[in-house]
């Protein structure tokens, strides 16, 4: 019992608790919305995770580069470059559909670079060259496609719309293959330099770690992920836009932070899968509900407006939760410390 509750006061201080718990009412709501056996139906879990696999992985990647101390607000438009390079270059310059995948997850790592060059190395503020990055990203996807156009072989998005064994979606796997890399390459001595960099840049220099290399490495993690997240909004979509997904830049970071994660060391990847599935769920459980007042009252309707209006009113109590929570947080890991620190000095004493 003892075990119990110690493990349990332990999660409670840990960064992702607020999280967690937020995810946690996000998924009970839905569940009473909808019904549990509509709600973990084969077929609408695979329509839930097939149209938020990209955010989920953007999230992710975000969740990186937060953890490492700087952040990426173009990250959303990112995902429009890979998409058009995607359809454009089989379409274009007739080389296999893969090939197009591949140069997409290119123009995804080189654009990192670039960001990572430029934060890094120049030392410009990162929220500055995200809002950039944003006009130029655009400027490129507008010069590569002037117009939505383009089609993804249907053999192809109809793999990533299907079913493994009848009830595992694809986007679910493509999701927990990603996580099982983020995950391992943070368990290893990047993983650990990249929570001293985002902690005190200078104490890691001092103790020998580069946080130049650190945050170029965070970038171009962080790069291979959007790459593969474009990838899957191309099948999703199963067509090109050059101007789509530009919001999902700072949504990607208020997920993040929902979820526990601050500017710099303090959470972890499990923070921005929370946060994410947090707003996912919220969302989805307002579209639901307003759908079931529409069959309950007669005559009942409203526009697009209120269901977003809810859902973000939602989502910024969600907000201050967790900022509260990371305050109270912090003071009891202060408190902690400090009472180690006196307990050593009187044993010194003794």
């Amino acid at each position: 019992m003892e075990i119990a509750k110690t493990k349990i006061l332990k999660f409670r201080q840990s960064p992702a608790f607020t999280g967690s718990m937020l995810f946690s009412v996000a998924l009970l709501l839905n569940i009473i919305i909808q019904g549990p056996l509509n709600f973990f139906n084969p077929g609408n879990m695979n329509t839930l995770f097939m149209a938020n696999t990209p955010f989920l992985l953007i999230v992710v990647a975000q969740s990186i580069l937060l953890l490492s101390g700087t952040m990426d607000i173009s990250i959303g438009i990112q995902l429009a470059l890979v998409n058009v390079v995607a359809i454009m270059a089989p379409q274009e310059l007739g080389v296999p559909i893969y090939v197009g995948w591949i140069l997409g997850i290119t123009a995804s790592l080189l654009i990192s670079l670039v960001m990572g060059f430029s934060c890094s190395v120049m030392r410009l503020p990162s929220m500055l060259v995200g809002y950039a990055m944003i006009f130029i990203i655009k400027g490129i996807n507008v010069l590569i496609m002037d117009v939505p156009q383009g089609s993804v072989p249907k053999e192809y998005y109809k793999a990533y719309d299907s079913l493994l064994f009848g009830f595992i979606p694809v986007s679910l796997v493509i999701v927990t293959v990603v996580l099982i890399i983020a995950s391992l390459a943070m368990q290893t001595k990047f993983g650990k330099h990249i929570y001293a960099v985002g902690g005190s840049p200078r104490n890691a220099y001092a103790a020998g770690i580069s946080p130049v290399k650190v945050q170029m490495k965070a970038f171009l993690l962080k790069g291979l992920i959007v790459g593969i997240a474009g990838i899957c909004l191309t099948l999703m979509t199963a067509s090109g836009n050059p101007l789509q997904g530009e919001n999902n830049g700072l949504t990607s970071l208020s997920a993040a932070i929902v979820g526990g994660l601050t500017f710099g060391g303090w959470g972890s990847i499990s923070c921005g899968v929370f946060g994410a599935g947090f707003f996912v769920l919220i969302q989805n459980a307002v579209y639901y509900l307003f759908t079931l007042l529409y069959k309950i009252i007669p005559g009942f309707t409203v526009s697009s407006y209120w269901h977003n209006l809810i859902s973000d009113i939602i989502l910024l109590i969600g907000l201050m939760m967790t900022i509260l929570t990371q305050k109270t947080q912090r003071r009891i890991l202060k408190e902690g410390l400090m009472k180690q620190f006196r307990r050593g000095e009187e044993y010194e004493s003794q």
